[in-house]
C-alpha cells in the first residue's frame, strides 16, 4: 500500500464519509460503509478516527467551515448595507442551496443527531455561532464602509437572517420548489433590510 500522509488520509475519509452520509443518511452509514468509499481497509479508517463519534464531528467542523467560507465569500461590503444584505444573500443561497439539497438535508440530519449524542452536543452551538459571527461582522463591515447605522444590533440582525434563510432551506428540502424558495428568499432579505432600520 503507498503511504499517503495523515492529512491528506484524514481529508479522503471526510470527503468519504460526506458522500456516504449523503446517499445513506446518518443512521445507516457504519466505519465500514465510510472505508469502502474511501476505498481504503477499515483498520486504515480506524487508526485515522478511531471511533464513529470522532469521524462525525471531523464530519460536522469540515461542513460548518464550509458554509463559513461560502458566507464570508458572499459578503459584499460595497454599495452600503441593503445591497450588502442582497446581494450577499442571493449570492450564498445560488452558491450552497441551489441544487444542494443532498448538502441541506445532512446539515440538518447531523445538527439534530449531534443534539442527542453526547460528546457532540455543543457542536451545533458553535455551528450557529460561527454563522451569526461571520454574518455580524459582513453587516458591521459594510454599514462602517458606508457611513451607515442600523436601528437593532448588527448581531441580532445577523440571527434573524440565518433564521430566516434556515427556515426556508428546511422547506425546501421538504418540499423543493425553486421558484417558490427564490420569492420566499426575497421577502426574507426585505423583512430584514426593514427590520434593520438603516439610516444614513
Amino acid at each position: 500500500m503507498v503511504y499517503i500522509e495523515s492529512a491528506e488520509r484524514r481529508r479522503q475519509a471526510i470527503d468519504a464519509a460526506r458522500t456516504a452520509l449523503m446517499r445513506e443518511g446518518v443512521g445507516r452509514v457504519s466505519m465500514r460503509v465510510v472505508a469502502a468509499e474511501a476505498g481504503i481497509p477499515l483498520g486504515t479508517l480506524q487508526y485515522v478516527f478511531p471511533t464513529k463519534l470522532g469521524l462525525l464531528e471531523a464530519v460536522i467542523d469540515d461542513l460548518v467551515a464550509e458554509i463559513g467560507r461560502v458566507l464570508s465569500a458572499s459578503a459584499t461590503v460595497d454599495g452600503g448595507l441593503e445591497t450588502s444584505i442582497r446581494d450577499g444573500v442571493r449570492t450564498f443561497w445560488s452558491r450552497l442551496v441551489v441544487d444542494h439539497s443532498d448538502l441541506q438535508l445532512l446539515q440538518y440530519e447531523l445538527v439534530t443527531h449531534a443534539l442527542r449524542t453526547p460528546g457532540l452536543q455543543d457542536l451545533p452551538r458553535r455551528q450557529y455561532d460561527l454563522y451569526v459571527d461571520t454574518v455580524t461582522r459582513w453587516f458591521t463591515a459594510a454599514a462602517e464602509r458606508s457611513g451607515e447605522t442600523a436601528a437593532v444590533e448588527y448581531d441580532q440582525l445577523a440571527r434573524l437572517l440565518v433564521g430566516g434563510i434556515d427556515g426556508l432551506l428546511l422547506q425546501s428540502v421538504v418540499a423543493p420548489d425553486a421558484d417558490r424558495s427564490a420569492a420566499d428568499l426575497e421577502r426574507v432579505i426585505d423583512m430584514v433590510v426593514a427590520v434593520a432600520g438603516i439610516s444614513s
